[in-house]
């Protein structure tokens, strides 16, 4: 268990993949709504993976996938807090 949860953490800090996640869950908890979550969370997703392309390195579909999760918990925590029961 403990060696699968080294892996685990590894594969999270290989390419900066926890700050593409905690990038979007920021994303996500400044939107207002949920169109404006993914339309940002796309779009900033997007734009960072262009930057690797440009930069000469190749576009990471698991990093692009990582921002936009990151958006959707952020905007998730965002209805959880600011919900009136």
């Amino acid at each position: 268990m403990e060696r699968k949860m080294k892996k685990i953490i590894e594969w999270i800090w290989e390419s900066h993949r926890i700050h593409h996640f905690s990038g979007g869950v920021a994303i996500g908890m400044g939107a207002d709504d949920m169109y404006c979550a993914a339309y940002a969370g796309v779009g900033v997703a997007g734009a960072l993976e262009l930057k690797d392309y440009l930069w000469g390195g190749k576009p990471d579909y698991i990093d692009f996938l990582l921002t936009v999760a990151g958006v959707a918990v952020g905007y998730s925590i965002r209805i959880l807090l600011t919900h009136k029961l």
